[in-house]
């Protein structure tokens, strides 16, 4: 339960400055995780990204979303 609950508050405070960065509302937010599954990544790569600081994760996911412009 504990990795799960930590898990999701990465999700949170990755997607959180990601808004921030690229001043996207929460809606807009969504709707790039529909088209890339960005939260999926992030929970899918937890085990490595959670020794990762915020700006290596940040590194990450702006190349995942770059290859996934779906």
């Amino acid at each position: 339960m504990v990795k799960v609950n930590q898990s999701v508050y990465m999700q949170f405070l990755i997607a959180h400055q990601y808004m921030r960065k690229h001043h996207l509302t929460p809606e807009q937010f969504m709707e790039l995780d529909k088209r890339s599954d960005l939260l999926g990544f992030l929970e899918d790569g937890y085990e490595p990204f959670h020794l990762t600081g915020v700006d290596g994760i940040m590194d990450e996911v702006e190349r995942y979303v770059g290859a996934n412009p779906r």
